[in-house]
């Protein structure tokens, strides 16, 4: 058997929660340089000290972050929220949006395998994209084929994936790539988007694995 089977193993036995996982996709390219990536990195400070304070989401709710700009980042697998410490991001470089979809799709599917080969239950992962900009620096067929994978998996409700576009960012092309409506981010709001999230992951991790969820008013955004 080998050691990461171990490990998952006693991870799953010592917290038999049905899992909520959430990727943070965030774009730290270069025109995210300054107020922006500051604000950007005190609104993750405030989403891990939210959502870890409701002791079932604490345990329920798996968070990972995946940064991009020229290089596509798994700055942090799949942690439950009470041992979320949130990295410190800096902007630089490209905008590889196609690549970093594709690379959050692979983390939730390689991680929903993982639940159901321990018997672990689970909801529907959530990705959720920050960006300022629109794809930039790869190839057109590469954002093309994430696009296409990421309709399949949201027809197929193996994920919910929400794009949140900073100002700059190019709202129609995002409108393009993703299936739900991007929306866009009011001023530098990130502290209240992150509340906003962790309230609403905390009411996902308390229904049912298969309920509906009304989720709380995004009163941080505009479409």
């Amino acid at each position: 058997m080998s050691e990461v089977a171990t490990l998952e193993q006693v991870e799953f036995a010592e917290n038999p929660e049905p899992r909520c996982p959430c990727v943070l996709l965030l774009d730290t390219s270069g025109s995210m340089q300054g107020a922006a990536i500051d604000a950007l990195n005190a609104g993750l400070r405030t989403f891990a000290e939210h959502v870890s304070r409701d002791t079932l989401a604490a345990r329920r709710v798996e968070v990972a972050v995946v940064t991009f700009n020229t290089e596509v980042t798994v700055e942090q697998d799949f942690v439950t929220a009470d041992s979320f410490n949130p990295p410190t991001l800096t902007a630089s470089g490209m905008t590889h949006m196609g690549s970093a979809i594709n690379k959050a799709l692979d983390l939730v599917r390689d991680r929903k395998k993982q639940y159901k080969d321990n018997g672990v239950a689970y909801y529907r992962p959530w990705i959720f994209m920050i960006t300022d900009g629109e794809p930039q620096g790869e190839l057109e067929s590469v954002v093309s084929a994430a696009a296409a994978r990421l309709r399949d998996d949201e027809s197929n409700k193996r994920v919910a994936f929400f794009a949140v576009g900073v100002e700059g960012a190019n709202i129609a092309r995002l409108a393009d790539i993703v299936v739900r409506t991007p929306v866009k981010l009011i001023g530098l709001n990130f502290a209240e988007m992150f509340v906003w999230l962790s309230a609403s992951m905390q009411q996902v991790s308390q229904s049912n694995p298969d309920d509906q969820v009304a989720l709380p008013p995004a009163g941080w955004s505009a479409v």
